[in-house]
């Protein structure tokens, strides 16, 4: 490795991937917590919902585990880091690069509220427009109002987490993703937030801190003087209402212009973490009563508290009766234009981060029990799981032997299951109406395997691995494997290979059968290369189109027309993708007929909108087998007389190192590239109409 490559010097924490789980707990709860009344002043809230002790989200009849900017950018951006080399000195043009390989335009992640109204749409613009960051969020291009809005703040935990205790670290990075789309005041509210969470990990004082955090911004800048003004305050008026009215008097919204900007917010942040001394609940009480940006600001509260207070400070509410972590059961949503990683929870984000952490300080990435999605590793992590049928109690807990695992205590047949896929055609459509859609791709498939790890300590026990699947018109189809007696104090692993079903599978789990007492899931995990056709079900369902993440300006299925569905795109070029990066050597084949488009082809090994190789379809009757890595590159290329109007079979498979393309059976290209090594399928048009009849996709041994 290079000295760009690694912190030198730095070491981790010993507990370094518990706080970061904590912290990425304490984002997800705060955002879950503030969702609902973004934007309310403090006056509203006091007169419609009081102080905001708990979630509220059944009283304003809204779901308490949504789909948000605040998460999904946090999670999201952080992932350039991985995709350029995960080096310390990664540059903001590089950020930028993963902004456009991983928003769908108008559809994921940012606010999309028009050039000079939402600061991270301009960027946006600007980067598509072929302006690299810094100069797509620079003031000198859009103005000192836009430029300097929340949205470098809302977006900066994950880089912080990476450098635990290297403030030096967690600011370079901070500063490079923030001015990706902000400037002047807004990237240093994101340095003070980020060099004070990477303190976190080996500093519990928060005026040390803050203290540190103030060295790496100008003296005279707006937020080292509000700074500077609220601690005074505090130190003379420990009423948190009272310094709250000096925040609003001399930094309010009223001061300051555009939407959502950064300084009131920042100067909240400063004011709920030194009136809450430590205490999460007490901290993520004021931060949420204080209104104004309440899950940015409540978001990035929780995730500092959380790393330096702990798992057992967030916990410490239940002492109060407040259990944070129990309703959120670690879920959260990340849709992107990578699909297979939209559905998600808070443990397997932790591990993505710590292991970017390892890879700065050279030090092997940590893979919980040889790498099973869900590992329950992390104290008190349950992944997602929930009864779904029956009634039982689900914990996390020691196993007998060692290790952890998910208890379930049961006295009848209970079934418990993790979401894989988007959970209920009606979540899908509400998340449409609140303006962040979930796009999202199946993570299990035909053709892979699944496999659960098992400690019983009861009698009479047996029990069956089971997934749930869209059938017909979307109605959920329980499919179930073996009945297993297991015996009570020993190991016994289950395996279900997954047949061919009606639909997508949207969650995975176990049915104890019979008996009573407690069985420990050590794990649960799948492998395998997946082996399915995807087609139009003869049905009206519509969980089979949803499952395709829609990177296209429009993808239709009219039931009157004899295709698959139509991919439209207007200009550009845009993918319709489904898989995950899980997926290695397999092969994709699929039937397309080209109508009036510039390219056209099948994609495999999709990483996002502009990572994955591709067989096209190209102007002048060629043939085109091309990487893109942001950047294209053409790997192949040969005459081929094409027309509009005729209906091709196009392969590409992709085993080890080696790339194999066939039209009509014909084998046509053989090269070899080892840049990407896994991804989903994808089906590409360019500034056109395509129509697609049948997708099969197998696995190559």
């Amino acid at each position: 490795m290079s000295t760009g490559d690694i912190q030198q010097g730095a070491t981790l924490p010993e507990d370094y991937a518990e706080r970061v789980y904590a912290g990425v707990l304490g984002k997800v709860i705060g955002v879950y917590l503030g969702r609902p009344f973004e934007g309310w002043s403090y006056q509203l809230i006091q007169e419609k919902l009081g102080d905001i002790d708990y979630y509220v989200h059944d009283k304003l009849n809204v779901p308490l585990i949504v789909t948000d900017d605040d998460i999904s950018g946090t999670f999201t951006f952080l992932r350039a880091l991985e995709d350029h080399g995960i080096r310390a000195d990664i540059s903001a043009r590089e950020v930028g690069e993963s902004w456009l390989n991983y928003l769908i335009r108008e559809r994921t992640i940012l606010w999309w509220g028009g050039l000079g109204n939402s600061t991270e749409h301009t960027a946006y613009i600007r980067l598509a427009s072929g302006i690299e960051a810094p100069r797509s969020g620079s003031m000198a291009l859009n103005g000192k109002v836009v430029s300097e809005q929340i949205g470098a703040q809302i977006f900066i935990d994950g880089w912080a987490m990476v450098a635990p205790g290297n403030p030096d670290q967690a600011v370079r990075f901070a500063e490079a993703a923030a001015r990706v789309s902000h400037d002047g005041e807004a990237v240093y509210g994101a340095k003070v937030l980020a060099a004070m969470e990477a303190m976190a990990f080996v500093e519990s004082d928060t005026d040390v801190l803050i203290d540190t955090a103030l060295g790496y911004i100008p003296t005279d800048s707006v937020i080292a003087r509000m700074i500077g003004d609220i601690r005074h305050w505090h130190a003379i008026e420990k009423d948190w209402r009272a310094t709250r009215e000096q925040i609003e008097a001399n930094y309010g919204y009223d001061r300051y212009g555009g939407n959502c900007h950064m300084v009131p917010n920042h100067g909240l942040i400063i004011h709920s973490l030194l009136h809450g001394d430590g205490d999460f609940s007490q901290t993520m009480k004021i931060i949420n009563t204080c209104g104004w940006d309440t899950d940015c600001n409540s978001g990035n509260v929780g995730c500092l508290v959380g790393i330096k207070e702990g798992l057992a400070g967030i916990d410490a509410g239940l002492n109060r009766g407040l259990d944070w972590r129990g309703p959120v059961a670690d879920r959260l949503y990340l849709p992107t234009a990578e699909g297979g990683r939209a559905i998600s929870d808070c443990a397997a984000e932790a591990l993505h981060v710590v292991n970017m952490g390892r890879s700065l300080v050279g030090v092997a990435p940590l893979k919980p029990k040889d790498g099973a999605q869900f590992h329950f590793s992390l104290p008190g992590s349950v992944q997602g799981f929930q009864v779904v049928a029956g009634e039982g109690e689900l914990s996390n807990q020691s196993m007998p032997e060692g290790g952890r695992g998910l208890k379930l205590t049961f006295t009848n047949p209970v079934r418990v299951a993790t979401p894989v896929f988007v959970p209920s055609k009606d979540t899908a459509k509400y998340f449409e109406r609140g303006g962040y859609a979930l796009l999202a791709s199946p993570r299990v498939f035909t053709g892979q395997t699944l496999q659960a790890d098992l400690l019983c300590d009861g009698s009479g026990v047996t029990v069956r691995l089971s997934l749930c699947c869209y059938g017909e018109d979307d109605q959920p189809v329980q499919i179930s494997g073996e009945v297993i007696a297991l015996d009570s104090g020993s190991h016994q692993r289950l395996a279900l290979a997954v047949p061919e079903v009606p639909g997508p599978i949207f969650d995975v789990g176990v049915e104890v059968v019979s008996g009573s007492g407690s069985i420990w899931l050590d794990s649960l995990r799948w492998s395998g290369e997946p082996a399915l056709t995807l087609s139009r079900p003869p049905h009206k369902g519509t969980m089979w189109r949803r499952a395709w993440v829609d990177a296209v300006d429009s993808l239709t299925a009219w039931r009157h027309l004899p295709e698959m569905f139509r991919l439209i795109q207007n200009e550009g070029t845009g993918l319709a993708m489904q898989g995950t990066r899980e997926w290695r050597d397999y092969c994709v084949s699929a039937e397309m007929t080209p109508h009036m488009a510039v390219r056209t082809g099948v994609a495999i090994r999709v990483q996002g909108l502009r990572r994955y190789y591709a067989l096209l379809l190209s102007p002048e009757n060629r043939l085109q087998l091309v990487r893109m890595l942001h950047q294209e590159t053409i790997l192949a290329e040969m005459d081929f007389p094409w027309e509009f109007d005729r209906t091709y079979q196009m392969t590409l498979s992709a085993q080890g190192d080696r790339l194999c393309a066939a039209i009509d059976g014909v084998d046509l290209f053989e090269v070899e590239d080892d840049t990407l090594q896994n991804g989903a399928l994808g089906l590409v048009v360019e500034a056109g109409r395509v129509d697609v009849q049948q997708v099969q996709v197998d696995g190559v041994t």
